[in-house]
């Protein structure tokens, strides 16, 4: 797998690249004296890696150029095309609007050109991203790092700035150990799955050991004999069934001492009520008495017409016939008011007589049913026979679930050792295999891997580097990089980002010289590659990037001209071909995008 060519649907904003087979180098040149002593100079050589990483199936994430100024970027179609390991050629086709469709062209010819191609010229066309993901893996077919996917250790091949902080542990490993160390392990030429059986046979007695804890705290810390607890609940199950056996013999009617105290309580409630219902008519009774004995009218015109004749005031006429029809006037409304309240009072003495009748069947109930509670040694049994079997059902359930508990128990104990064993023969596994590995009579990936790694070192450096693999104290694999001064021993000179920089590239080379042909990628980016090397070592490298093309592994690599290796016999370093995309400081048109910068 190598990159052939990258270009977009917007040539005029970013100008299409063609990879060769061997160095391909990126330019940036720094023209304007201002700008000589910045870090950063955002040219687009770093987000050309970037960029390959999108097209090669990144995540969409807010962060990355694309996405965090959607507004430019927006309309952009790019175009990855892919030299297969069979010699043919793949163009994957990826928008920024639509970024988790993708569609797939597989042709014969390099350099084409896919812009156009109508929808049914592809051969998957707008995928979805995981099934798309899939497709590239399936045409890859990366046979080297089965069975992991393509994508998982493609982060060695596209060294940003970022990714020279760790040589095996890419910014992208950045989760449990168990995720990344069995891969880098496997690339290396270890056996990857005892180191996977190993992490998962750990978690497993982890949660295994946590399920062990909960459950004995559950138990609060006291853990009874098993048999001790079976022959407890077997003791305790029996008095329950006697004592359930002496509460079926007995006959108590309503047969709860509860529900009949509530059914005295209720009575005397109802007959409290009634009470006071009787007391409220009678008082009206009493009123409506009084009110019929008040109706009677008691002024007598021919009396009072007596009267006035005496007083020599005259009675008669008009005013003796007002006051005999203001009499019956008041006859009338009087009858009729007598008929209403008589009415009233049949009604009431009607009431009287139903809460009467309905007070006296109470009494007879409450006297009944307070007979019944004073039967107080049947009651005392009841109650006490009851309140020891609700003992004996509570003791019953606290051991049967002590003794479920007890059984997982045993169970997860089983099972620990089990898992213990299985662990101890994986250790004994590992050891022979890294014993094994580590032999120097052994011919292997690693021991290849090794001695190209000290061979790239010593070219560059004039001095010795090991790359180690080993098992630390938990059994869990450890990686080492480091350089060696004329005494064999480490030095600290691997601390500082440029050597640690130096070591990711030379183990990245090789990785691929080892694995080339194999089912592996062929193709590397290394971001910054000569940054603060002296001229010396910058010469240094630059061979061994040019032997390692020779070799069939194709390199990009990027740089500044402040950082460009000596001229080698008054001839720039690069010749015109190796140079596939040269930058500058000058304006919109030397960036790789050909637009302000954002």
């Amino acid at each position: 797998m190598k990159l052939s060519k990258i270009y977009s649907n917007h040539d005029e904003r970013f100008v299409p690249i063609n990879f060769r087979d061997g160095l391909n180098v990126v330019l940036a040149e720094i023209r304007l004296p201002e700008n000589r002593n910045k870090d950063t100079h955002n040219l687009g050589k770093t987000t050309l890696g970037t960029l390959l990483d999108f097209c090669l199936l990144s995540k969409r994430h807010a962060r990355m150029f694309l996405f965090k100024h959607i507004n430019l970027f927006e309309d952009f179609v790019f175009f990855l095309e892919i030299e297969l390991s069979s010699g043919s050629y793949l163009t994957i086709r990826r928008e920024v609007k639509e970024a988790t469709k993708i569609s797939f062209k597989k042709h014969l010819s390099p350099r084409q050109n896919f812009q156009h191609l109508p929808e049914e010229k592809w051969d998957h066309y707008k995928v979805p991203f995981e099934r798309s993901k899939s497709i590239l893996d399936g045409i890859l077919n990366l046979a080297a790092v089965r069975p992991w996917h393509y994508r998982k250790g493609l982060g060695y091949f596209l060294r940003t700035q970022d990714d020279y902080s760790d040589v095996f542990q890419l910014r992208r490993f950045a989760s449990a150990h168990s995720d990344w160390k069995p891969y880098v392990a496997h690339i290396l030429g270890f056996d990857a799955k005892l180191i996977s059986d190993f992490y998962e046979k750990e978690t497993e007695i982890e949660k295994l050991n946590s399920r062990e804890k909960t459950i004995k705290s559950e138990l609060g810390g006291s853990i009874e004999d098993l048999g001790r607890i079976e022959g407890l609940l077997l003791l305790k199950q029996q008095q329950a069934d006697k004592q359930q056996a002496k509460l079926d013999s007995f006959d108590f009617r309503d047969q709860d001492k509860d529900k009949t105290r509530e059914l005295v309580d209720q009575i005397d409630d109802e007959i409290a009520d009634l009470n006071a219902e009787r007391y409220t008519l009678m008082y009206n009774k009493k009123k409506i008495l009084s009110s019929l004995e008040d109706g009677e009218m008691t002024f007598d015109p021919e009396r009072a017409a007596r009267l006035f004749k005496e007083a020599g005031v005259l009675f008669e006429g008009q005013i003796k016939r007002d006051y005999e029809q203001l009499i019956e006037f008041n006859e009338a409304i009087t009858e009729e008011r007598r008929l209403y309240l008589q009415e009233e009072k049949a009604e009431v003495e009607s009431r009287l007589k139903e809460i009467g009748e309905e007070l006296n069947r109470l009494g007879r109930l409450r006297s009944e049913t307070l007979s019944y509670l004073s039967e107080t040694d049947v009651v005392r049994k009841y109650k006490q026979t009851s309140n020891e079997l609700v003992e004996l059902r509570s003791d019953v359930l606290k051991l049967t679930r002590q003794r479920d508990d007890l059984q997982t128990l045993q169970k997860l104990r089983a099972d620990i050792r089990e898992a213990i064993d299985g662990k101890t023969h994986l250790v004994s596994a590992l050891e022979r295999e890294f014993k094994q590995k580590n032999s120097q009579v052994s011919d292997n990936v690693y021991k290849t891997i090794r001695l190209l790694f000290d061979e790239i070192i010593e070219d560059v450096l004039d001095q010795g580097a090991l790359l180690t693999v080993s098992l630390n104290n938990q059994f869990h694999p450890e990686f080492g990089a480091e350089i060696l001064d004329d005494s064999g021993n480490a030095t600290s000179a691997q601390r500082g980002h440029t050597y640690k920089k130096l070591l990711c590239i030379a183990f990245d080379l090789a990785l691929l010289r080892a694995h080339l042909g194999s089912g592996f990628p062929a193709f590397v980016y290394h971001d910054g590659v000569f940054e603060s090397l002296d001229r010396r070592k910058k010469s240094n490298l630059l061979e061994v990037m040019r032997r390692y093309s020779n070799f069939g592994i194709q390199q990009i690599i990027t740089l500044i001209d402040t950082d460009m290796p000596p001229d080698v016999d008054e001839s720039p370093a690069f010749s015109e071909d190796e140079i596939v995309l040269k930058l500058h400081d000058e304006g919109p048109d030397g960036r790789l995008f050909n637009m302000p910068s954002w």
